[in-house]
């Protein structure tokens, strides 16, 4: 089948170090791994961050020019977006595509323009409430187009695939989807049979060491700025911190951005998803899935669709607690859970059926 990967979403490059970049890679090898053509359109290929990742070499990645926008029209940034993604969609409509996946930016219409000149069925990937979000860790210029953008473009697509229960019942209570067309499909990994030994090498620690580990974007929101108080409240731990950000916690080793961490993970002895209280409930975090695929017990906080992610794989406690936390980890000392690997192709492949 020949698909069309689209990721209009110019902070979320294909090459970037985020999760949500590793989310667009992982479903793009699964897709292209599974016998499809895959061509991806993207608003951008890496950042100023460097280009992280890569992708199956029969993979092509198209681009398009963004349209220049003088500074003083900040305040219209909207409809620059909106005009970026037509044209990335007029890049592509020439081709003749079986199958768009796209991942979802909040005034991209692209999909809907693909299908309407190809036929092409239509999986939009939504990951977050967008102008929500938007306006919660940035500003969002217009709010009421914003509003209607979601509420024109959600219910479009032949199938819209989603990664949490909150943002279910948002789609269709809040946006109109029809309930039947819309899936629960949580993230899944690229990791599983990582080694522990050479991980614990490149952390600089010998087997002994208890080694209580976070992997992720180093953010006040995902709770990085809490990782030298859990760990400094845990005897004899060693925390150890796989990612970068703005947060650059004490008390804690900080290896930076890996591509591939499954050595890493495996590795940690426990591995920390602890989220504040007022994080989004939309969230479907991808080191969740990064540390169970590695049996590496999770201690997260009780929010959201955590302690279903989690399940038998490790503990949840109250968010914010960071003695509960400590003490939650140390009942995982010397202890591994069974390892539960949710790979990007069975991702894949339950979107692909249900559409």
């Amino acid at each position: 089948m020949k698909v069309l990967y689209a990721a209009p979403a110019r902070g979320v490059p294909i090459y970037g170090p985020s999760g949500g970049s590793a989310h667009q890679r992982g479903v793009i090898a699964a897709l292209a791994a599974a016998g499809h053509g895959v061509t991806v359109v993207a608003a951008a290929e890496r950042d100023s961050r460097g280009r992280h990742g890569r992708l199956p070499a029969e993979v092509s990645v198209l681009t398009a020019p963004e349209p220049g926008w003088p500074s003083w029209l900040t305040r219209y940034r909207e409809r620059r977006e909106a005009w970026h993604a037509r044209r990335l969609a007029a890049a592509v409509v020439g081709q003749d595509f079986e199958l768009i996946w796209e991942r979802w930016s909040l005034f991209s219409d692209l999909g809907a323009r693909v299908r309407q000149a190809t036929g092409a069925r239509w999986i939009l990937e939504v990951n977050a409430p967008l102008a929500a979000e938007r306006q919660r860790f940035e500003e969002v210029f217009d709010p009421a187009y914003a509003e209607a953008w979601e509420r024109r473009v959600l219910p479009l697509p032949d199938l819209v695939v989603t990664v949490s229960t909150w943002l279910v019942r948002w789609l269709v209570e809040d946006r109109g989807v029809p309930a039947d067309r819309v899936l629960l499909l949580p993230n899944g990994t690229s990791g599983g049979l990582g080694d522990r030994a050479a991980g614990r090498a490149r952390m600089g620690v010998d087997e002994g060491a208890f080694v209580v580990g976070f992997l992720g974007s180093m953010k006040p929101w995902h709770g990085a700025d809490r990782l030298g108080s859990i760990v400094g409240r845990i005897p004899g731990a060693v925390g150890v911190a796989v990612g970068r950000g703005p947060v650059v916690p004490a008390g804690v080793r900080c290896l930076g951005a890996v591509d591939a961490p499954a050595d890493l993970v495996a590795a940690m002895d426990v591995g920390l998803a602890p989220y504040p209280a007022d994080a989004p409930a939309w969230f479907c975090p991808l080191k969740v899935a990064d540390y169970r695929a590695e049996g590496t017990p999770v201690v997260g906080s009780a929010i959201g669709d955590l302690p279903a992610l989690i399940g038998p794989g490790g503990s949840t406690v109250s968010a914010g607690d960071d003695e509960a936390f400590a003490a939650a980890c140390a009942r995982w000392r010397g202890r591994r859970a069974v390892p539960s690997v949710r790979s990007w192709s069975l991702v894949v492949e339950e979107a692909l059926a249900a559409c």
